[in-house]
């Protein structure tokens, strides 16, 4: 790793190299689907996830997209439990819902705690709902808004990566020790938490950002988190871009991401799920990209690791 590279990185500069946001309207949420997900009990069901549109995240981190379907300003006093209702009387009937928030649920500035109570009441009959947050917000406010919901609550952490120096450049102001404490918080209040793992750093080799995926695994399940899900780094932020383009970050390959999913799947300490989203991009061969997505997909439902698909491309 190149010290001397990435000096100059810094939360100006990760915002001057960004694009235009995209137009959104605070009154609906930008976005939701439902997937199919295994449940720590085993079971594959379907999973409802809401992208609630509200203001971005204070941290802006170095490979951040999310700030792109934000607003400039807070949204008002009641904005997000009307997008919650909004989405849900428009998606299909699920027993588990996601609330992705562009940033941490639990932070005020974002969420008020006045609605906390108009949330809950519209999710009162889910088994199990699922927020984001950052390490910051997490406190005696999760264990209100869990006593409020009246239902399983689990959160998600973006740990992103074990790397000390590379923690630091991506400009998360978190340290390990502060992830490691958040989730013990959480388990002592009976609340899960999962790990969101990049998979491929900036300013590491493919080889060796593979090993940094790996440990952040084992130190995510070592710190007490039921499930880690590897995000393959992307493109497209325009911070990202420009590593990209001066020889700073290599993308990972397919091979790669299907490597780090086996391994957390061989701990079996809890769920490893790798994210699918635009996957097409790490693959460089349309012989077999198909079937090793559907390879991908069936071990993140039956986390059971299936027969390697053989390629000229391997």
């Amino acid at each position: 790793m190149n010290n001397t590279r990435w000096k100059h990185i810094n939360k100006k500069w990760i915002v001057n190299h960004r694009g235009a946001k995209n137009p959104v309207d605070f009154n609906k949420p930008y976005a939701w689907n439902v997937e199919e997900e295994r449940t720590r009990t085993g079971t594959i069901e379907e999973v409802g996830t809401i992208f609630l549109t509200n203001k971005e995240c204070p941290f802006q981190c170095l490979m951040c997209d999310l700030w792109k379907n934000t607003t400039d300003k807070p949204v008002p006093l009641g904005a997000i439990p009307a997008q919650i209702e909004y989405a849900l009387n428009r998606m299909p009937h699920v027993k588990h819902l996601k609330l992705y928030n562009s940033g941490s649920f639990f932070d005020g500035g974002a969420i008020p705690r006045k609605d906390y109570e108009a949330i809950a009441a519209l999710l009162k009959n889910f088994e199990t709902i699922i927020v984001e947050s950052h390490t910051r917000f997490i406190d005696e406010r999760v264990i209100r808004f869990r006593d409020d919901l009246q239902t399983d609550l689990e959160v998600a952490i973006g740990l992103e990566t074990v790397h000390p120096k590379i923690l630091t450049l991506l400009n998360k102001q978190m340290s390990v020790l502060d992830f490691g404490n958040a989730v013990s918080f959480l388990n002592e209040n009976s609340i899960r938490t999962r790990a969101f793992i990049l998979h491929q750093l900036p300013f590491l080799a493919l080889e060796e950002g593979s090993i940094w995926t790996q440990k952040s695994i084992d130190f995510a399940f070592d710190s007490g988190v039921e499930c880690c899900i590897l995000i393959p780094l992307r493109a497209g932020n325009g911070a990202m871009d420009a590593l990209l383009a001066q020889g700073d970050l290599q993308l990972p390959t397919l091979h790669s991401l299907e490597s780090v999913l086996e391994y957390g799947i061989n701990k079996k300490a809890g769920r490893v799920f790798a994210d699918l989203w635009d996957l097409e991009i790490f693959s460089g061969c349309n012989n077999c990209f198909n079937k090793r997505k559907q390879r991908l997909n069936t071990i993140n439902l039956t986390q059971q690791i299936q027969p390697a698909i053989n390629c000229v491309c391997l």
